[in-house]
């Protein structure tokens, strides 16, 4: 029997997976990699874990499901985006990768919006306010502080084309990574290049693009043997884990949205409309080459629920700690009795793009529990989920009131019952929400291996597990609090960028 071998590289870990050709999730098998935080602001991760953690994980799933080397017939990777790999000309890394949680780099990002005339004509050109977290600005941030590394690098890629080179040799930007440049041209589908040399970036250190259903290429001798596969094995683009969510999930019709909860959580919208981003939602491209996506995301939201873990608890953040949590949670009556938290704990992409800004509980007195204070932190989660949803509404008339669930947040029914009641969103969960994203990125190399005629066809394969409606019998609690939550950074921005800019 054919099978699919799909990989899942997220914040923490290499996830493989052995997916049957109609998405059904047989094997997996996970290797984790530390982040490493070595200044404020700063976040890195060293490449060489990402490809350590494709092989141990990739010999695991084989030789756990018995799946014989020629029974796989083709490779995808789901991988984080925004990220900075600088190799020179030999193929050497020339320093460890610039993470997407990076805010290094919020002077140029402000520069950069100065020298377009300010923010909203920035926003009208690029699509997006500019952030210490985007691309642009990191690249700049590359070219002033470490100006030699920028000159020797021959080739700038992403997680995705940094594997894409380790399996087949071939250097690679794919579409919808591409699109997180803030450079891509979704008419033309090709970065433009006049834009490129305004900010002062080398358009030539930037590989040739790719769509995700495209075959990149396919695995080199040496790779094949290190990984326990035969060479030539079909390696397609594959896409960011934003668009390998939304496959994953099934959300591949017009308006159709999901939402990921991981260490960050995020919503995206499939459309087919060019729409400007406003308040931190970025347009990108959708691994359907017909499609885009409205995407806004909350940078730490698991990350919330870790730190929680590990500092009211004492605990390792694992299953064991988040059912003590949940648990927990709800011991505590809604509203945290007036305790709010704001999960911006190393800045924040959306609805608010400023990466000054860090995590708070408001109205903390003493006599308030860890059961309200970990519940405040589900809660808030929820009410900067529910902010990037009514700023969709908002500025373009889109009401998400479905939204299908993955990523391991999925697992918790006291955080999905808290965010479908704050949101008022039919949540429908997912099957096996934690591979989610490795099931998506198969089903694209099932679409390159011309199995399905189009990504339509795909949504008939993901069935719904559970679903959660939202209770509006705790409304008028939390339309009082979300009121009050959406006034904390107007209140306290300039505090937030005294303190850490």
């Amino acid at each position: 029997m054919d099978y699919l071998l799909s990989y899942d590289v997220s914040s923490t870990g290499c996830k493989a997976a052995i997916v049957t050709i109609d998405g059904v999730l047989l094997h997996k098998a996970f290797e984790s990699y530390p982040t490493y935080y070595p200044k404020p602001l700063w976040s890195e991760q060293n490449p060489e874990d990402w490809w350590q953690a494709v092989v141990l994980s990739t010999k695991k799933v084989l030789a756990e499901g018995e799946i014989g080397a020629d029974q796989i017939i083709g490779l995808a990777f789901s991988t984080t985006m925004t990220n900075i790999i600088v190799l020179d000309e030999k193929y050497k890394l020339l320093r460890p990768c610039i993470y997407w949680m990076d805010g290094r780099a919020g002077e140029e990002a402000r520069y950069l919006m100065r020298r377009l005339g300010g923010e909203r004509i920035f926003t009208q050109i690029v699509g997006a306010t500019a952030s210490g977290k985007d691309l642009i600005p990191k690249f700049l941030w590359l070219k002033r502080n470490e100006p030699e590394i920028y000159e020797k690098g021959k080739y700038f890629l992403d997680v995705s084309g940094y594997l894409l080179y380790r399996t087949t040799g071939e250097m690679a930007y794919e579409w919808s990574i591409a699109s997180g440049l803030g450079l891509f041209n979704f008419k033309t589908k090709k970065i433009d290049t006049f834009l490129m040399r305004f900010f002062g970036l080398d358009t030539d250190k930037f590989p040739n693009l790719v769509r995700s259903i495209d075959q990149v290429g396919g695995l080199s001798d040496a790779t094949a043997k290190e990984l326990g596969l035969l060479p030539g094995t079909p390696v397609f683009g594959g896409a960011g884990d934003p668009m390998t969510a939304a496959v994953g999930s099934g959300t591949l019709l017009e308006g159709d949205a999901y939402l990921n909860l991981g260490t960050s959580a995020f919503v995206g919208v499939l459309t087919s409309k060019p729409i400007t981003g406003r308040r931190g939602l970025a347009t990108i491209q959708s691994a359907d080459p017909d499609m885009l996506m409205l995407f806004g995301e909350t940078s730490t939201a698991g990350a919330s629920l870790e730190w929680a873990a590990r500092e009211l608890y004492g605990a390792s953040p694992d299953a064991e700690a988040f059912a003590r949590m949940d648990q927990e949670v709800e011991q505590a009556e809604p509203g945290a009795g007036g305790l709010i938290f704001t999960p911006w704990m190393y800045g924040e992409r959306c609805p608010i793009p400023d990466e000054s800004l860090r995590g708070a509980f408001i109205n903390l007195s003493v006599n308030r529990t860890r059961q309200q204070m970990v519940r405040a932190i589900y809660e808030g989660i929820a009410f900067n989920l529910r902010w990037i949803l009514d700023s969709i509404n908002e500025l373009y008339g889109i009401k998400c009131e479905t939204l299908r669930v993955l990523g391991g947040g999925a697992q918790g029914y006291p955080w999905l019952r808290i965010i479908a009641d704050i949101t008022g969103c039919r949540l429908e969960v997912l099957p096996d929400p934690r591979e989610r994203l490795a099931v998506g990125a198969g089903l694209i190399a099932a679409l390159g291996l011309n199995i399905y005629p189009s990504f339509e066809a795909l949504k008939s394969l993901v069935p719904i597990n559970t679903v959660v409606e939202p209770d509006s019998s705790h409304d008028d609690i939390y339309v009082k609090q979300y009121a009050a939550y959406r006034r904390i950074y107007p209140a306290l921005r300039d505090l937030y960028h005294d303190l850490n800019r």
